[in-house]
């Protein structure tokens, strides 16, 4: 099955007719622009509209009816057996211990020194989240059946009744098609549209709608192979790339990623990896069919997420140089179990794009409107630089640093609001945390700075700042470290190789 491009126009998917409907759109509106504005011309433009807007919709629901045959027939032959593969791990590397500036070398000048580096790390940017291959039509349904399931905390509901429930006696190919077939029709639109919806209304990232699949499908067939079938049969018609894989009597869906997850094994399935979902079998058969413009799911979180609100503890935090600078936070306990879910992973092979993901994720719409108001009223009408010296000061001081091996067994990076939910963070944790702050507050271009074992960042201040710098692309940023305790903007951490520096850039 071949892939095909997206059509602009519709925002559905592109084959060969799309441009005999683009051509027959463009004859029906120059005909009737050379006609006179007369209540015979709109009714027939309306007409004519009217009809080509039926033919389009059939056309595209016989194409998405052809599709799913066409992926159904494959499933009754396309099965081999595959190994997995080990995981790859997250890469160990030696933590450097924070510096704490000695009081006595306060009020010293900062200099003006240019910091050589050694790489520009450019993380891919971010795709639209992968669309049906066809639109799926709404179906009237006169008295709809709710399902309610709950994701992080979040009540949700799509339309499912009793007689979309099926039972799949074996993991036979052939029963495995039949109830594709069936599911294929219009008597699962409207709950495949419901699901498409809640991704839309609540901003969720393609990792959270793949566990909502998990909890709808749960919600609507209870735990089993009904329930797995289910799930991937959704996430196929919503346009993301999946396989089905079968050990024994048991059925797994496995999804691909654009993105290469740290510590979860994986089957290489034509040059791709695919993650089995809540699996841990050595060995499976799997079918290899795709479907058209499939797309692997994004790790990238690029929307504020709406999950419902249930505050954590509040916490005092207090910078120590501008005691000023002191605000009570709390953070919603539903988003910091959905990041204990989140993969830690890499893109195009280069481990530091982890900390851009991170770090352009958008702050909780919660925290900024509780925290980033105390923090505005602290630095405002001041310069850039003393409004940066506040917030650096902060993330230096009112943090408590400690290593993640100690803590959580592993490296594990923090999204922003996770450093102010838990009780301690590392240097990468504060980069986040402060490169979110200034762009957001002071709406300052930012960069990460890696050092083996160390992250830092560097901002570009559009007045005259002094210190340690960076010159890229013409631009000049200047090094702001929040793990060398009590340094001031501009002074890089004793001990820093500049010669190995690399730059993450970030949005």
């Amino acid at each position: 099955m071949h892939n095909r491009r997206t059509c602009p126009r519709t925002g559905g998917r592109n084959h060969r007719s799309c441009q005999g409907r683009q051509r027959l759109i463009l004859s029906v509106i120059f005909f009737f622009a050379s006609c006179t504005h007369s209540v015979w011309a709109q009714n027939t433009f309306r007409d004519a509209y009217e009809a080509f807007k039926r033919n389009a919709e059939k056309e595209y629901e016989d194409f998405r009816q052809k599709a799913n045959q066409e992926y159904a027939d494959f499933v009754r032959k396309a099965w081999e057996e595959y190994q997995i593969l080990p995981a790859v791990k997250k890469p160990k590397e030696e933590e450097r211990p924070p510096v704490i500036r000695p009081k006595e070398d306060k009020g010293k000048p900062v200099e003006n020194t240019p910091i050589v580096i050694d790489e520009v790390v450019t993380p891919p940017q971010p795709e639209p989240q992968p669309l049906p291959v066809a639109p799926i039509k709404e179906q009237a349904q006169p008295e709809p059946t709710w399902v309610s399931f709950v994701l992080f905390g979040t009540d949700m509901k799509v339309r499912f009744n009793d007689g979309q429930r099926f039972t799949l006696p074996d993991c036979q190919p052939n029963t495995i098609a039949k109830t594709w077939e069936r599911m294929a029709t219009e008597d699962y639109n409207n709950t495949i549209r419901d699901c498409l919806e809640l991704r839309i209304e609540r901003g969720l990232s393609d990792w959270t709608y793949l566990l909502m699949l998990q909890k709808m499908a749960e919600a609507c067939m209870g735990k089993g192979n009904e329930a797995s079938l289910l799930m991937a049969f959704v996430y196929c018609q919503s346009g993301y790339e999946m396989r089905l894989g079968m050990t024994g009597n048991k059925l797994y869906m496995l999804y691909a990623s654009r993105h290469e997850i740290y510590d979860l094994s994986y089957f290489m399935i034509d040059d791709e990896r695919f993650y089995p979902f809540d699996c841990k079998e050595k060995s499976m058969e799997i079918c290899g069919a795709s479907f058209p413009d499939e797309e692997p799911l994004s790790l990238l979180i690029t929307n504020k997420q709406s999950l419902a609100y249930r505050p954590s503890q509040t916490r005092t935090l207090t910078s120590e140089e501008y005691p000023g600078v002191s605000v009570k936070t709390c953070v919603n306990q539903n988003l910091m179990d959905f990041y204990n879910t989140y993969p830690s992973s890499k893109l195009g092979d280069n481990f530091m794009t982890r900390w851009a993901l991170y770090a352009n994720t958008p702050m909780a719409e919660d925290v900024a409107k509780s925290l980033y108001p105390a923090l505005q009223e602290k630095i405002k009408g001041i310069s850039q630089k003393e409004a940066m010296e506040r917030l650096l000061n902060f993330t230096q001081t009112a943090f408590v640093y400690e290593y993640d091996d100690k803590v959580w067994g592993d490296d594990r990076a923090f999204f922003a609001e996770e450093t102010l939910f838990y009780p301690y963070c590392d240097c990468e944790d504060r980069s986040i945390f402060l490169s979110r702050l200034v762009r957001d507050l002071l709406g300052l271009k930012v960069i990460l700075v890696y050092y083996p074992g160390h992250l830092a960042m560097a901002v570009k201040f559009t007045e005259d700042v002094k210190g340690d710098y960076i010159q890229l692309n013409g631009e000049r940023y200047v090094v702001c470290d929040p793990t060398y305790i009590g340094a001031p903007v501009g002074m890089t951490m004793p001990d820093m190789d500049n010669a190995t520096a690399k730059v993450i850039l970030l949005e």
